[in-house]
């Protein structure tokens, strides 16, 4: 099963605005497929009728700004790295709604080599990021997170450093391999979305992967219970 599918509105906009609106996404559109920013994401909830819940939450996702390609291992998507959190963010959100145990396996990468050519200047692929972080939703969530900024010495100071800052957003502990994270499932992804971004300030090509978990039957009381 294939789903191709891209949108590029803004509802909110005011009726002037209408006709730089779709301008406006494709200029950042632009500029994130130019730095090979996107995201793959396999969700899988653990329960009989996983398809249609699973098919529902991808109809229903908002693709403004973004491009969404499914296939039979993973979702695609792409675009400005904003877009990507919230869509990623909603998409998760929607099957963890439906109840029972939810993982997630969430890929995120940006930069060169392979999506883009690597011939882009430091002003460009180097560039601050804003990206607004999203509203807690009201499901705890744990993950396994890591951190990879590619082709970099030193590159332990600038993972240590988004360990400290998702510090500030959720519950840290370290682990075997990965760094534990625990809070609302959108303070999660946030917080591994920012270290992302904030990573790639500094350096050209930045990977980030996380498992999520939301409604394990084996979560502590102390890992699941976690306010901000």
């Amino acid at each position: 099963m294939t789903r191709t599918t891209t949108r590029d509105t803004d509802a909110d906009a005011a009726p002037g605005a209408a006709s730089t609106a779709p301008a406006l996404h494709d200029d950042r559109r632009a500029r994130a497929c130019a730095l090979g920013v996107g995201a793959r994401v396999s969700v899988h909830p653990h329960r009989d009728d996983f398809a249609p819940v699973l098919l529902a939450a991808l109809d229903a996702l908002d693709r403004t700004g973004v491009d969404v390609v499914t296939d039979d291992v993973s979702t695609l998507v792409r675009g400005p790295e904003p877009d990507v959190l919230r869509a990623v963010v909603a998409l998760v959100a929607a099957v963890a709604r439906g109840g029972g145990h939810v993982v997630a396996h969430v890929h995120l990468s940006r930069g060169c080599p392979g999506e883009v050519a690597c011939d882009l200047g430091d002003d460009v692929a180097l560039a601050p990021v804003d990206l607004p972080l999203p509203a807690p939703v009201g499901l705890p969530a744990s993950a396994h997170w890591a951190l990879y900024p590619l082709g970099v010495h030193g590159h332990l100071d600038a993972v240590l450093a988004a360990v400290e800052e998702a510090g500030t957003r959720v519950r840290v502990t370290p682990e075997h391999y990965v760094t534990r994270l625990d809070g609302d499932l959108a303070d999660v992804l946030g917080a591994v979305a920012l270290a992302w971004a904030r990573t790639g300030e500094h350096v050209r090509h930045v990977v980030t992967h996380v498992t999520v978990s939301v409604g394990s039957p084996s979560a502590a009381p102390a890992h699941v219970a976690v306010t901000r």
